[in-house]
């Protein structure tokens, strides 16, 4: 599936992309201020994204031939509805073309996936300073789950519980 509007297009990330993947990693981590969080490296990327067992995908968008942007998503299951869910791990676009519809673009490259696969929901996580993307999501439809909070083990914290 690919959207091509005019001078713009959204393509699924192939390994030669992973430089670009991780540049676009870095950018959204600055913009985040979580730069300092940031591992991943070219060879972790290759792997997990088109390693044996990979089951992450990246879109990456387009506008005149340069990348603008990318989203990060992979399959989740919910029990209650018994359906796969599409979660999106990262949208980013570059802040020079914000405000273009490229975020919707790519908002709408993935419902239609989504339903394409029969997911029964989308879903992603949002920074609660980041007022410009609630309002972007509020606009879709998207709705918060507030009575839900995230909890993360990380990675030296999975190494010490697995030892245990």
């Amino acid at each position: 599936m690919s959207t091509n509007i005019e001078n713009f297009e959204i393509k699924k990330a192939i390994p030669q992309d992973v430089p670009l993947v991780l540049s676009l990693i870095k950018e959204i981590a600055e913009y985040e201020n979580l730069s300092n969080e940031v591992i991943a490296t070219e060879e972790t990327l290759m792997t997990s994204l088109f390693g044996p067992g990979a089951n992450t995908e990246v879109l990456i968008a387009y506008l005149d031939g340069s990348p603008v942007g990318y989203a990060v998503y992979f399959y989740n299951f919910s029990t209650f509805i018994g359906k796969n869910g599409l979660y999106l791990e990262d949208i980013y676009i570059k802040p020079e073309v914000r405000n273009q519809g490229i975020g919707r673009m790519i908002f709408k490259y993935l419902i239609k996936l989504a339903r394409n696969k029969n997911c029964g929901r989308m879903e992603w996580a949002v920074l609660n300073w980041n007022v410009p993307a609630i309002n972007f999501y509020k606009k879709l439809g998207a709705q918060p789950m507030e009575e839900w909070t995230v909890y993360r083990l990380t990675e030296d914290k999975l190494a010490i519980l697995a030892d245990e």
